[in-house]
Parts: C-alpha cells; sequence; structure tokens
C-alpha cells in the first residue's frame, strides 16, 4: 500500500531509541525524510549515520538536535526546521518516566513531569500547527499511553501527564475543521524498549525480587486482561503511527495498541 509518505518531511522527537526510533525507521521505509531528535549531539548523529546506512535513505535522515523541556532550544530548532523546509508531520513521542510512591514525588518533579511530557509537544505543535493549517496539509500525533485511561498507581505522575496528552490532542483537533490537517494520539501498552528494562530493573529493587522473574511473570500479575499476553513491540507501535498520519478522516482520535489490556467497548 502506497501511503504517499515520499515527499514528506517528518519530525520525530526522542528518536535515538526505542519507539521514537522505530517511527523513524518506519517513515524512513516509507520514503519520507526524517529528522532525528535527541538531547545528544553524538546519539543523534550515531542513529541517524546508522539508520541512513541501514535502509540506504542517504539524504533523507536528518539530525535536530535539542532539549525539548528547553523553551529557548525548542525556538531554535524550530527555526531549524523552517530553515531546512518545514516539517509536514509532527510526531511527539519525547517523554519519561519511573516507577516512584506518590507521596515521595515533590512538587518539583511534577512539574518536571509537565515540562518534558507535555509542554514539549505542546511548544513544537504551538510552532508548527499554524503552518500546517496555512498549507492545508498536515499531521501530528502525541505518543500517550494506556496509562492515559488506565492509570498506574506506581507511576502517578507519568498516568497523568500521558492522560493530558489526550485531551490536547482532541483540543488541537478541534482547530483542524475544514483542513486536511489531522491531530491525534497513539497509546501503547507495554512495549519492550531499554526503558522498560530499566522500569524492571527499579521494579525487582523495590519487590526484592529477581528481574527475569518479573518479567516472566508480568502479564499473569500485572496485566492479566492484556489479550496480547506480551509486550508489544516497537515496530507494532510504529506501523499503527504512521497508519495513522495516512489517513484524512482519523482525526481526533486516540488509537489505543495495547495488546486489549483495557476491558471497554
Amino acid at each position: 500500500m502506497d501511503l504517499k509518505l515520499s515527499d514528506k518531511n517528518v519530525l520525530v522527537t526522542g528518536s535515538t531509541s526505542g519507539i521514537g526510533r522505530a517511527i523513524a525507521t518506519a517513515y524512513l521505509k516509507e520514503g519520507a525524510t526524517v529528522f532525528i531528535n535527541g538531547r545528544d549531539a553524538t546519539r543523534c548523529d550515531a542513529a541517524a549515520a546508522e539508520l541512513a546506512s541501514e535502509l540506504n535513505a542517504e539524504g533523507r535522515v536528518k539530525v535536530a538536535v535539542a532539549d525539548l523541556s528547553n523553551g529557548s532550544e525548542t525556538d531554535t530548532l524550530v527555526a531549524q526546521l523552517k530553515a531546512e523546509g518545514g516539517i509536514d508531520i509532527l510526531i511527539n513521542n519525547t517523554g519519561i518516566f519511573e516507577v516512584k510512591a506518590f507521596e515521595d514525588i515533590d512538587d518539583a518533579e511534577w512539574m518536571h513531569y509537565f515540562n518534558v511530557n507535555i509542554m514539549s509537544a505542546v511548544r513544537l505543535s504551538r510552532a508548527l500547527l499554524p503552518t500546517m493549517l496555512d498549507n492545508d496539509y498536515g499531521r501530528i500525533v502525541n505518543i500517550s499511553s494506556e496509562c492515559a485511561i488506565k492509570p498506574l498507581g506506581q507511576m502517578v505522575h507519568y498516568s497523568v501527564t500521558k492522560t493530558a496528552l489526550l485531551s490536547l490532542s482532541r483540543a488541537l483537533a478541534e482547530l483542524t475543521k475544514g483542513k486536511n490537517v489531522t491531530v491525534n494520539s497513539v497509546l501503547p501498552g507495554p512495549t519492550w524498549t531499554e526503558g522498560v528494562a530499566n522500569y524492571f530493573d527499579t521494579l525487582a529493587a523495590k519487590e526484592g525480587k529477581p528481574a527475569q522473574e518479573l518479567m516472566a511473570n508480568y502479564f499473569a500479575e500485572h496485566e492479566p486482561t492484556s489479550l496480547l499476553q506480551r509486550f508489544v513491540s516497537v515496530e507494532e507501535v510504529a506501523e499503527s503511527t504512521v497508519y495513522l498520519t495516512s489517513n484524512r478522516a482519523m482525526n481526533g482520535q486516540s488509537l489505543r495498541v495495547e495488546g486489549g489490556i483495557v476491558r471497554s467497548i
């Protein structure tokens, strides 16, 4: 299927590894030009070089280094993107999470989570959406989580920020009425990434059990409603994200890619 993305410029934030890198890979396979983003220039350069070599995509992989929790760095990034032809598709993937007791999360950490997980998407959408509307083409996808609709007590701050992304997405979609511009959310379930591996190390320390044992029993003990009964792959999230941006009729949607964990009609 030709998704008609070969002439598009795509920014995938937080794309040096994990879900972000898989999404970048999927767009490159569709022929798009992709900007790799992260805070560390060395990691961005390495990821871009690897993807260009692996996918024979020289000239279509670019680097956009910025800490998106920083407003001035975001402004500099936006200026770079505009100078290089602008962005047709924005994937707000940058995010942080950690297992932490609710009573131990102080005000500063709450604000840090809002700044990284929500304001990074707000800043870029605010800068890029008006041009998308003027051009009558654009796609924005905010990578949320199943935690947005099934909050986790061990990650309250993460869950709350992911719920806020759903509201942001729907509210911005309301601004696109009659335009060939869409704003949607993707809600991955437990997905195997480097971050999840670290999550299990933290959980193991908290519960005093081996990490391998927790991983083996995770779905039976923590996610018994999962129909998939395994971790979602980063490729599955990426494929869903790319498809979502190819379909004009899907706007203001929250696409769940969580293996059937959430019981609902």
